[in-house]
């Protein structure tokens, strides 16, 4: 059973930073896409960011890119999300999953999922 144990999610002010984590456990496949999916009440599920295990390429949703960067510990199964530049609208739960590919990340086609962590963006 695949698992997964996330922190890092805070209250944060408009303009300031947050470092995400990932841990994920209980698989061996070793060709995989590990990131981030985050849902804001009352808009769409959006992939934010995920990275490749095999090669460490990268996705990221326009919305994040120059802001975000994604990192991952492949020793550990470790997957960090460093934010900075934080805007109100970031503010959602910030989920951990494995999918199998960098380039199906957009469409948010992961097959394992975390439990998620908050990210609220204060004003």
């Amino acid at each position: 059973e695949v698992q997964f144990v996330e922190s890092g999610g805070d209250l944060v002010q408009a303009g300031g930073s947050l470092r995400l984590s990932c841990t994920a456990s209980g698989f061996t496949f070793e060709d995989y896409c590990i990131g981030w999916i985050r849902q804001a009440p009352g808009k769409e599920r959006e992939g934010v960011s995920c990275i490749s295990s095999s090669d460490g390429a990268t996705y990221y949703a326009d919305s994040v890119k120059g802001r975000f960067t994604i990192s991952l510990d492949n020793t550990k199964k470790t997957v960090y999300l460093q934010m900075n530049s934080l805007k109100p609208e970031d503010t959602a739960e910030y989920v951990c999953a494995i999918g199998p590919s960098v380039h199906m990340w957009k469409r948010i086609r992961a097959d394992y999922w975390g439990q998620g962590t908050q990210v609220t963006v204060s004003s």
